[in-house]
């Protein structure tokens, strides 16, 4: 009986991990949801500014993701040494100015410079790292699971509110928007997170190796995010379109299938992440949510109708909220404590890549050979991703840091 308490305890979160993961997930949700609900309405209310062209509409859009990814690397790797806090909260206060400068912006070489300024403020893998070390190895998953949810419920919840504000306010008052709740979040962290970082945080001057970050099994964990990300952004480029194109399903109710299908996605999901947190090796939980993410993709890719694309949208979904958990809770299993932060900066910068590059490169490919091209792209994808997770046993080993 003792012994069974002793278990349940050990499951349970404690009250410290409670409160940092809640912060931290109100942090994220806050300020992917000023980010995501500039995506739906950018190429709309950009398109009659000065200077406005087809190529800066994209570069405009594209920034944020560009910045980020130069950025995650060496801020994360700096906030192993100076503390997580003082990164996240410089990155909130570039995020809140870059969102200001694109308030005010009258050209769209005002609103680039604006988002590249948002982009500076590339905290998410000091924000990953924080929630890795608030938290037990044991309970990793549930803050990821609920990090996760949070960025999947800001992008349901900005499909609605961006073309909202924007129909209100004009795209000025989405940016508005948008600093104000950077600055939501930096109340957050001033008040809530806790002030004192963890000693795993810390590490001491030279004490790093390339094999400590990309040995083992953390170059898959890497490509992985690229892939699934780059997916992402190849299928929202398209499935927006097709659902106004093809289907006569008007924009202005477009969150509704949104927000059906990532609710009815939730309990599969949570099955999966129970899965990943089983045991040592995640490739069964990481197969499954590939599969169920690339297939939905190509069932909403090739749908013949609205009833099929709502199914494979939940299939995707389903595939996004169980990777956003498992990816980033096997990356801090795998990567040394005192190099976290840096493991996790290789892997957002990959995130971040996967988002330029997929969205680019689906454009091209869908102006060369339509959808169907984009879904043999994917299933390619699906296939090598796939081969390459199964190569090998998939065994986290934690990296000695010396610190002689």
């Amino acid at each position: 009986m003792a012994s069974a308490l002793t278990v349940n305890a050990q499951n349970a979160l404690t009250s410290g991990e409670r409160r940092a993961i809640l912060a931290l997930g109100s942090l994220y949700s806050f300020r992917m949801l000023g980010l995501f609900m500039v995506l739906p309405v950018l190429g709309i209310y950009a398109v009659d500014m000065p200077g406005a062209t087809p190529e800066k509409l994209g570069i405009a859009l594209g920034a944020y993701g560009l910045t980020q990814a130069c950025l995650q690397l060496p801020l994360g790797w700096l906030s192993d040494r100076i503390g997580r806090l003082p990164i996240v909260i410089v990155g909130l206060c570039l995020f809140i100015a870059g969102s200001l400068v694109a308030a005010a912006a009258e050209t769209i070489n005002g609103i680039i410079t604006g988002r590249f300024l948002q982009g500076a403020g590339a905290i998410a893998a000091a924000l990953t790292a924080l929630a890795a070390d608030s938290t037990r190895e044991s309970q990793r998953t549930k803050a990821m699971a609920v990090i996760g949810a949070s960025v999947g419920l800001s992008f349901v919840m900005a499909i609605v509110l961006g073309p909202v504000i924007a129909a209100g306010l004009g795209l000025q008052g989405v940016f508005l928007v948008t600093a104000a709740l950077g600055a939501v979040g930096l109340v957050i962290v001033l008040t809530v997170l806790p002030k004192n970082a963890p000693k795993t945080a810390a590490i001491a001057d030279g004490d790093w190796a390339a094999d400590h970050v990309f040995g083992g099994r953390l170059p898959i964990l890497y490509a992985s995010v690229f892939l699934l990300h780059g997916l992402m952004m190849a299928t929202f480029l398209i499935i927006p379109a097709n659902l106004v194109d093809i289907f006569s399903f008007a924009a202005s109710e477009h969150w509704m299938i949104y927000l059906l299908t990532v609710v009815l996605s939730i309990p599969p999901a949570l099955l999966i992440m129970r899965m990943g947190r089983g045991g040592e090796d995640p490739r069964w939980a990481l197969s499954v949510a590939i599969v169920s993410l690339v297939g939905g993709i190509l069932i909403a890719l090739l749908a013949p109708n609205l009833i099929t694309v709502g199914a494979g949208l939940c299939f995707m979904f389903v595939g996004i909220n169980a990777l956003e958990a498992i990816l980033p809770a096997t990356v801090t299993r795998v990567a040394p404590g005192r190099l976290r932060g840096t493991a996790l900066g290789i892997f957002a910068t990959c995130q971040f890549l996967g988002i330029f590059v997929g969205g680019a490169l689906a454009g091209f490919i869908l102006s060369a050979g339509g959808s169907e091209a984009v879904a043999v792209l994917a299933s390619f994808c699906a296939l090598l991703w796939l081969t390459v997770l199964w190569l090998r046993p998939f065994t986290p080993v934690i990296v000695t840091v010396s610190n002689e």
